[in-house]
């Protein structure tokens, strides 16, 4: 209840007040949400429908109406796209799960008392700039960094790297070669996983400092080991934050810009000027990711403990 009536007078709960400034705190999103995004995103999907030209001398769109032409195209024509999103899936339900645990690891780490603590956080927060757009524009045009990618590349597939020469021994027939293929899948991009994981080693260090010291104290009376603690106490009270973290992690996976998807979305966009069919591939991108989010979210959410 938001409202409570005390001495003839109405008021707000706690619970009141802080719906009221949780609402001020998103005022500045809807404002500018309604002032700048709102009407793009509206002639965005407008396009979806349309063959779209543009009248120079006028500077405007000329809008050709198409129906669904623009869609049978992104979904039935267009194999590249398709496949594309594919890869993307599988290669999201591969790296998101690993930057869970790995984020969660070095949270973990950074939350226990040892000396240049900060520094060490700052460290890890660094990936964070270094994977804005900017940046990976500049490590992907820049041509020394992809000749060290392409030797490093050509070593790894050698017989005599250490990596190879462990998945040859531990890749075996059987249930467990899947498991080890995997490991090595996320081994040999631990690179992309470290740039992608600083907001949410800090989302969890927060969450980590908000568990009061009183229940881990109580549990060591108990006789409980450090790692009962962890899935007891640590685990369940991070748990909500998994959540948080999930969605933000698959929302800034499909959002990179060395995405193939986003890179083909652009170039039909900016290349070739196909406004229609580049908003049709956006708008089928965009109802995706809201699937995937919403499956994850879904399965996720009945594992959440919320402490009160």
């Amino acid at each position: 209840m938001y409202f409570i009536k005390k001495e003839n007078k109405i008021s707000l709960t706690i619970e009141g007040r802080n719906a009221v400034a949780g609402y001020l705190f998103l005022l500045p999103f809807l404002i500018g949400f309604l002032a700048f995004m709102f009407y793009p995103i509206l002639e965005s999907l407008i396009m979806v429908f349309n063959r779209v030209k543009i009248d120079t001398v006028n500077s405007r769109f000329l809008m050709e109406y198409i129906g669904l032409e623009n869609l049978k195209r992104v979904v039935m024509v267009d194999a590249e796209f398709n496949r594309m999103l594919t890869e993307e899936i599988w290669r999201m339900v591969l790296i998101v799960p690993a930057i869970i645990i790995f984020s969660l690891f070095v949270a973990l780490l950074l939350n226990q008392e040892f000396k240049a603590r900060g520094f060490v956080r700052a460290v890890f927060f660094l990936p964070v700039i270094l994977s804005s757009g900017i940046m990976i524009g500049l490590e992907t045009n820049n041509s020394l960094l992809n000749s060290m990618a392409e030797i490093i590349k050509e070593g790894n597939l050698m017989k005599t790297s250490i990596t190879r020469v462990l998945q040859d021994i531990l890749v075996t027939e059987g249930a467990a070669s899947d498991f080890m293929a995997y490991i090595f899948k996320i081994v040999n991009q631990i690179y992309d996983i470290a740039m992608a994981s600083g907001i949410q080693i800090i989302i969890f260090l927060s969450a980590l400092q908000t568990i009061p010291p009183s229940m881990f104290e109580a549990a060591e009376i108990e006789g409980a080991t450090s790692w009962e603690c962890f899935w007891k106490i640590t685990f369940p009270m991070v748990s909500p934050l998994i959540l948080v973290n999930v969605v933000y992690s698959v929302v800034d996976y499909f959002l990179r810009t060395d995405n193939r998807v986003m890179m083909k979305i652009n170039s039909a966009l900016m290349q070739r000027l196909e406004f229609g069919f580049s908003t049709a591939m956006a708008w089928v991108y965009f109802l995706a990711v809201i699937v995937i989010l919403g499956i994850a979210m879904g399965i996720i959410s009945k594992r959440v403990y919320y402490y009160e």
